[in-house]
């Protein structure tokens, strides 16, 4: 591992302007981080990482690499990228457990943040910094969000979760865990007990659905639930898949992992929305992939095909007559996920998109004062990085509004607090 990183690290060619760092959400200072790394500074080279990824260690790992950093390096036009996932992933989990952690003088003041996944987490990490007392609500027992209970152990060890945790802890973050914002709790309560902004980071958790006839059926099941908790399920010797997207391939490579012996994702057309990394992870582990298939109906012995017919340009032009009923044991649906609705149900004046996502400014707040979002409950369904970039963004624009709100009540002006605009609650 170590002499294959440095490898790595020696190949780099220090570029003047790093299309490496352009190709990245988040923008790694990648030369720098590498030149660090070649010179021993393992420390300089952690800490700069963290600084402008608090979830680096992640995203090292579960980022699509060949779409991002390493797809946009230079030599990979006529060679072999540098991997820098690689060289990430060593420094930022030495870092982890090397760090220095230094819980910032309190200022006094409170905020909120909703949900435990990448962009609450990054939030945290960043109001906590300087110097806000930050409390993280969540509807699990532990912190993580997607990154536990979307992404499977062996792409994401749980431990480095667990580790993170701990860190957060030191730096002074409160957990509050078993915690549904929405349900007992309001966000109203949460202004009311003293915190003056909140952040939603609370992902999409709501399968989309086929809509169609056998999806209520006790052996058809949708990838969000199956991935938070596999061994709750018992999906016998042969698997269909409906859907690959780079879900469709963790659910393959976890239901051979747990005992299923013919795994077949289905595809409507011969396009493949999962990285190549990923399908060809999920193919080696035994999962095969059938294209040209549209999902009519799922029945107990399995679902229900129309079968493509395509044109010289792989394009689908049609459909065959017959149906074509194929055999499965189980059925899981991993086509997209949305938002939950408990939180514009139960907060007037917070108001979602027509696809149940958050309604957001340019500076990241909703349509509540004082309530921010970032992350897929605002996007839809993304990657790690890129809830974590949006989520720096909108952290500065929260110690603004605190800022200012402090300001203002030094001044004797009346502080700012959540505006409830009155309007018909959407069931999204």
């Amino acid at each position: 591992m170590a002499i294959h990183i440095v490898e790595e690290a020696n190949r780099c060619l220090h570029c003047k302007r790093p299309m490496c760092q352009k190709g990245c959400p988040i923008s790694t200072s990648i030369p720098q981080v590498i030149q660090l790394f070649q010179e021993g500074k393992m420390s300089e080279a952690g800490q700069m990482l963290f600084e402008n990824n608090p979830l680096s260690v992640v995203c090292s790992i579960v980022c699509n690499h060949e779409g991002q950093c390493e797809g946009h390096c230079i030599r990979g036009r006529k060679d072999t990228p540098v991997h820098f996932s690689a060289i990430e992933s060593f420094i930022s989990d030495l870092y982890l457990d090397r760090m220095a952690v230094e819980r910032a003088e309190s200022n006094g003041h409170m905020a909120a943040v909703i949900g435990a996944g990448p962009a609450g987490i990054t939030v945290a990490v960043e109001l906590a910094k300087a110097g806000y007392e930050v409390t993280i609500f969540d509807s699990k027992e532990r912190i993580g969000g997607v990154m536990r209970y979307g992404i499977p152990d062996f792409r994401l060890p749980r431990t480095i979760l667990d580790r993170y945790a701990a860190r957060l802890e030191q730096m002074g973050i409160k957990f509050r865990a078993n915690a549904t914002i929405g349900g007992a709790l309001e966000i109203h309560d949460l202004f009311r007990d003293g915190y003056e902004s909140v952040f939603v980071g609370t992902g999409v958790w709501r399968p989309k659905t086929l809509g169609m006839r056998g999806e209520s059926l006790a052996n058809v099941h949708f990838s969000v639930d199956y991935l938070a908790d596999p061994d709750a399920f018992d999906l016998g010797e042969t698997v269909a898949v409906i859907g690959v997207g780079n879900s469709a391939m963790d659910v393959a490579r976890t239901a051979l992992r747990h005992g299923a012996r013919h795994v077949t994702m289905y595809a409507r057309s011969k396009h493949v929305s999962a990285s190549s990394d990923e399908l060809a992870y999920a193919q080696l582990e035994g999962a095969e992939i059938v294209y040209g298939k549209a999902i009519t109906l799922i029945t107990e012995d399995g679902p229900v095909f129309k079968t493509a017919i395509f044109d010289e340009d792989d394009k689908v032009t049609g459909y065959q007559d017959e149906l074509d009923q194929q055999h499965a044991d189980s059925t899981i649906i991993s086509i997209s996920q949305g938002p939950k609705n408990k939180l514009i149900l139960t907060t007037a004046g917070l108001e979602g998109s027509d696809r149940g996502l958050l309604v957001t400014d340019e500076n990241g707040m909703t349509t509540v004062d004082g309530v921010f979002a970032a992350g897929d409950v605002v996007t839809g369904s993304k990657t790690v990085v890129h809830a974590v970039a949006a989520a720096k963004e909108v952290a500065e624009s929260m110690k603004r509004y605190m800022e200012a709100k402090a300001a203002a009540g030094e001044e004797g002006s009346e502080p700012a607090g959540p505006v409830h605009h009155v309007h018909d609650t959407m069931d999204v």
